[in-house]
């Protein structure tokens, strides 16, 4: 698997050099950076812009590139004995999801689920700054099906939502094991989702907005989850 961007290549380099097969340069790097870069022992190619740019489909590679071990969907059974996962539903962003990844593993979430058709991990990866090499990220068709094992775990389900009979962020009491469950960027989620869901929760704005970013909303609800008040 590809992966390209500053902030991925370096935290592969730094926390899993194991893992990567072979390094891609497409600028010139200070002494000191070479030098660590040349450490890890990897075949290190240097590409022309060009070259960089097919090899990233276009992306903003940032000159760094590297090819590494494919990354594995975790089994959601894994899951199953965590305490705290976000089940993410028809997202579409690439950089929202990334950004999920990377605000989850920082605050202390277990794991996600995806229920997407198509998952670009290369792009995951990028966008979480590299945490997800370092995640658990399953995979399910079938949103329901995780929705009713996971209850009759004893999870908490809580869905975001921003309707009438949702709680507030501020007054919800969250229990020890919780799956939030997060709606696409346009549309949300199903009413048959919400639902089956045993609440839903929405964060007070102010100013009459009422619409933040996927991540942003989840980065503010993992923090209540995981840190109370």
């Amino acid at each position: 698997m590809l992966i390209y961007g500053k902030q991925v290549f370096f935290y592969y380099l730094n926390k899993h050099k194991d893992k990567i097969q072979e390094i891609y340069l497409a600028k010139e790097c200070d002494k000191k950076t070479f030098a660590l870069i040349q450490k890890s022992g990897k075949k290190i190619t240097k590409l022309d812009f060009l070259k960089a740019q097919a090899l990233a489909k276009g992306a903003n590679h940032q000159g760094f590139l590297a090819l590494v071990d494919d990354y594995e969907f975790c089994d959601i059974k894994e899951l199953k004995k965590a305490k705290n996962i976000v089940v993410l539903n028809a997202l579409s962003d690439v950089g929202n999801i990334g950004a999920i990844v990377r605000s989850a593993y920082a605050l202390g979430f277990c794991g996600a689920i995806c229920c997407e058709n198509n998952v670009n991990l290369s792009a995951i990866l990028r966008s979480s700054a590299g945490a997800l090499a370092d995640f658990k990220l399953a995979k399910s068709q079938d949103i329901m099906s995780v929705i009713n094992e996971f209850r009759q775990l004893g999870f908490n389900i809580i869905c975001a939502n921003n309707s009438e009979n949702a709680i507030s962020h501020k007054n919800m009491q969250f229990k020890d094991k919780n799956v939030l469950i997060l709606g696409s960027e346009g549309e949300g989620l199903a009413n048959k989702i919400i639902k089956s869901c045993d609440y839903e929760v929405k964060i007070k704005m102010s100013n009459d907005f009422d619409s933040l970013n996927v991540s942003n909303a989840f980065a503010i609800l993992a923090d209540r989850i995981i840190n109370g008040n």
